[in-house]
């Protein structure tokens, strides 16, 4: 269960990335529907009696990170990272507007294409030493609309639309000025002895003489990163965390913040078990149906002298293929193209092809009812545009890291492995995470 507790107002942290600025200020509690405040420059206070605060979500995405290059949009279980955050916030339903603020074409597009907004910061904020405060602060500045903002950290993938609401409640309906993500974590801690200094480190948060055992201790609380939310007036006095502070637990498998790229492998695991994929219930995949040129095969044909067709493809799409088959997964291929049927069955794939096919959205349409399925129970992994509206209708998509971009913008997830070197075993993985997602789902 999320646990959500309520702190008096008192000094806090300051937000990541920021000096201390001393005790945060202790303001008169705001009216529950009032959210724009006292002082908040943006005529909060005269729109609030007419209609709710404008609650604004804002994801900040600088282009140039430094622990991991592009690392805002760079995929993670083929999914670009800021486009976890984003469909949680959108699919929340509690927010007014969802921003994106960055100074970098390629981000602006992944984030409009997830369906938020963009607000092009300038080269001021965008700089290494620039802080998350600068960058809203200045947001602020250009929506004089906003009277609360719900900063969301890119790098928390595993964020959920259900914490994000009861958040949300919590500062509309409850009053609060500030609310800022937490977990709950059992170390203990001592401190630090400088290199040359001749001094013994001291227990901080314990008794060595009493350890406890770890279910008979509580644990600390630490900011996680993953949101801090604040009303306009606060921001806009330099804190992201004052006057009526709260914060807000969030589970721990939930907790995930990569900073590093040695994080990058662990996050992916824990973003297949427990991020967030959407609105509709996963189903188990029952059918996939693949491309043949350009998922199966490289897309390169070779012709002998005696005018006969040699394709190859990877072992370990094979296996990929069999191991699918053997967990009831039925494997099916399509092709614009007139193969050689001689050459296809060379294969020994046992799977069931349509070559020459004009509509494969048809085409796959008819396999899905012959089999009584819906199409959340059908994956496909598609590289053309032809393959674009297959990609968009099924449950499961998918795409070669080869792909042309249409393909690329329609499907839900990118391998890291191109067309016919290892995508399709690759995908099948995914397929199997995601399967058991739904197993554990229904235990549940």
């Amino acid at each position: 269960m999320d646990a959500v507790e309520r702190a008096p107002a008192a000094s806090a942290p300051s937000p990541r990335g920021r000096p201390g600025r001393g005790r945060p200020p202790k303001l008169q509690r705001a009216s529950a529907r009032g959210g724009g405040g006292g002082g908040g420059g943006g005529g909060g206070a005269a729109r609030g009696a007419e209609k709710p605060p404008h609650l604004a979500a804002l994801v900040l995405a600088r282009g140039g990170s430094k622990g991991i290059p592009l690392k805002n949009i760079r995929r993670l279980a083929g999914v670009p990272l800021i486009g976890w955050v984003l469909r949680a916030a959108l699919d929340s339903g509690v927010f007014q507007s969802v921003w994106v603020s960055t100074d970098h074409d390629e981000i602006e597009n992944i984030a409009k294409q997830f369906g938020a907004q963009v607000h092009r910061r300038s080269s001021e904020t965008s700089k290494d030493n620039s802080t998350s405060l600068d960058a809203i602060v200045e947001f602020l500045k250009y929506h004089n609309e906003v009277d609360i903002v719900g900063n969301i950290q890119a790098t928390s993938p595993c964020l959920h639309p259900s914490d994000l609401q009861k958040v949300a409640d919590m500062i509309q309906e409850e009053g609060y000025d500030s609310v800022f993500s937490v977990v709950r974590r059992h170390q203990f801690r001592w401190s630090e002895i400088q290199k040359g200094v001749r001094e013994v480190t001291e227990p901080l948060n314990l008794n060595p003489a009493k350890r406890p055992r770890r279910q008979d201790w509580s644990g600390e609380l630490y900011e996680n990163g993953s949101f801090y939310f604040a009303k306009r007036h606060l921001i806009e006095m330099g804190y992201l965390q004052g006057g009526k502070m709260a914060y807000y637990e969030m589970r721990a498998e939930h907790s995930v913040d990569i900073d590093v790229d040695v994080d990058w492998p662990i996050a992916e695991q824990r973003v297949l078990r427990y991020g967030y994929f959407g609105k509709e219930k996963l189903k188990e995949i029952k059918l996939l149906v693949c491309n043949i040129d350009g998922c199966l095969t490289n897309g390169h044909v070779y012709v002998s002298g005696d005018q006969k067709e040699i394709i190859s493809y990877d072992v370990k799409d094979a296996i990929g293929i069999s191991l699918l088959k053997k967990s009831g997964v039925e494997v099916r291929f399509v092709s614009e193209r007139t193969c050689s049927k001689q050459t296809l069955a060379s294969l020994k794939l046992d799977c069931k092809m349509e070559i020459s096919v004009s509509d494969k959205l048809a085409v796959v349409d008819e396999w899905r009812k012959e089999m009584g399925l819906c199409w959340k129970q059908v994956a496909y992994l598609g590289n053309e545009v032809s393959d674009e509206e297959c990609l968009k209708r099924v449950g499961l998509s998918g795409v070669p890291a080869d792909a042309c971009s249409s393909a690329q913008k329609a499907g839900g997830y990118i391998c890291k492995c191109n067309g016919g070197r290892g995508a399709i075993r690759e995908f099948a993985e995914h397929i199997f995470l995601l399967m058991e997602k739904v197993n554990n789902s229904c235990q549940k």
